[in-house]
């Protein structure tokens, strides 16, 4: 369902496109790549000079590489468009240090931690943030789920739907419901 016309009349000014695209690799590992995108609809004024409407102010790209246990085996960064051309580019080299971290074991502290503030370009760093799901989206339907065996779904307890205490999990995943929530706790 989308949004609601808003009522206001309104002029488009800036779009920022972020995609993230899942590959399987023939050799059994993953490529998780991220691109972003930044336009104007007018002419944007710049330090360093003019960018026309329609001319990208951010063009940048990340790709990791990933085994079957969401570890990272290789990183790359680039970027087309930058505001500030001779600064931004020197900055990719520095996302090697993703490398050994495991995007679905505290990769979004980590990532701060390695590439945070001045480590790190502002926008590269934050495509980070949806590496983790969409790798996960990525494996959806190749790595076979039990459900009833197996260990507790990753997913559960990750979102408010999937919550142990939800009525979601009572019924599509009842091993792992763990009963209604009162006031804050499972009762």
């Amino acid at each position: 369902m989308p949004l609601p016309v808003s009522e206001v009349e309104r002029e488009l000014t800036h779009t920022r496109r972020v995609r993230y695209e899942g590959y399987k690799r023939a050799d059994g590992l993953w490529d998780i790549e991220a691109h972003l995108l930044d336009t104007k609809n007018h002419d944007f004024h710049l330090k360093t000079g003019v960018r026309r409407a329609g001319q990208a102010v951010h063009d940048m790209w990340l790709r990791v590489t990933i085994d079957r246990s969401f570890t990272v085996i290789d990183a790359e960064a680039s970027m087309d468009a930058v505001p500030y051309p001779g600064g931004c580019e020197k900055i990719p080299p520095a996302y090697k240090k993703l490398i050994g971290l495991n995007l679905v074991r505290g990769f979004r502290k980590h990532v701060w931690d390695v590439l945070g503030s001045v480590k790190g370009c502002t926008h590269l760093t934050e495509m980070l943030n949806g590496l983790p799901t969409a790798a996960i989206q990525t494996f959806a339907g190749e790595m076979p789920e039990d459900t009833e065996h197996g260990p507790k779904p990753f997913q559960l307890d990750q979102c408010h739907a999937l919550e142990t205490t939800s009525e979601t999990v009572r019924k599509w995943y009842p091993k792992w419901y763990a009963g209604k929530k009162v006031r804050g706790k499972a009762a």
